[in-house]
């Protein structure tokens, strides 16, 4: 479990390592989706190992490291494999990373994550922005519980948690890249578990469009720490009863693969307009 001692003295141990290096833009990086952290320029990779509070990734696809440098003349910061709840780790530990990324000065976060398809006109292999979601993970779903972490608002207000602006940027990136871009609602389950066919239909009547097992509680402390928020969900599969066959993780990370090339073309077109005079 995180506390504020821990927080500190990640952001502490970050900032001794990265210097005079001040990320604006931060960017968590899905199941299978680690392409964009091989590429970044000037990178300095930190292995979540080193860093206070931070657990190891456990998960196939979650590389676990820290990536920082620049990309399109942008200083970012990459979370090369994220924490699930599923893995049993707490909702604070879950955000650590966000938190963290606050307290270095980062204005901009930008979430992506490996989803299944609710929606049969919505066929993947796609990318989805993501409008708004449904956070389904229970209890232990919102890092925002218990006592107030300082900094951090009792009730905050998540009108236009997604922002609209960010959105619209992407659209238009997408449009001149000749990318294929849905929109829809993303809902997020504790996992790890597949959704039943029941379940599937289920959640098609609650209005979502693509379901995962991670993201909100990042999303939910990067609202209450004031950073604007862009989320991209990779659909890799269709939901359980909505085709023929049975699902398994080593698929997804290859759905995944396959939309690396198309997602890292889109975060780059847009972490220009994210960053114009803020280098």
């Amino acid at each position: 479990m995180s506390s504020a001692p821990t927080l500190d003295l990640a952001a502490d141990f970050l900032r001794a390592r990265l210097g005079e290096f001040h990320p604006k833009v931060a960017v968590v990086l899905g199941s299978g989706l680690g392409r964009l952290a091989d590429s970044v320029s000037g990178g300095t990779r930190i292995p979540y190992s080193e860093i206070p509070g931070f657990p190891s990734s456990t998960v196939v696809g979650h590389s676990g490291e820290l990536v920082t440098g620049v990309v399109e003349e942008v200083p970012v910061v990459l979370q090369s494999g994220r924490f699930h709840l599923y893995e049993g780790h707490d909702g604070e530990t879950v955000a650590l990373p966000v938190r963290v990324f606050a307290e270095l000065g980062v204005e901009y976060l930008i979430v992506t994550n490996a989803a299944g398809c609710l929606r049969p006109a919505m066929q993947p292999p796609t990318l989805m922005l993501i409008a708004d979601h449904i956070n389904m993970m229970g209890g232990r779903g919102s890092p925002l519980t218990g006592p107030v972490v300082d900094g951090e608002p009792r009730f905050p207000d998540l009108h236009d948690l997604y922002d609209a602006d960010l959105r619209s940027a992407t659209r238009k990136v997408a449009l001149e890249l000749g990318i294929r871009l849905e929109e829809g609602v993303y809902l997020s389950l504790l996992g790890p578990c597949y959704e039943t066919p029941a379940e599937v239909r289920m959640l098609q009547k609650f209005g979502a469009d693509a379901v995962g097992m991670s993201t909100v509680p990042e999303v939910l402390v990067a609202r209450a720490r004031g950073l604007k928020v862009l989320g991209i969900s990779s659909i890799t599969n269709m939901g359980a009863g909505l085709f023929q066959g049975v699902l398994n993780h080593e698929e997804v990370l290859e759905a995944g693969k396959e939309l690396a090339v198309d997602l890292e073309r889109l975060v780059r077109g847009v972490l220009p307009k994210l960053g114009e005079g803020r280098k």
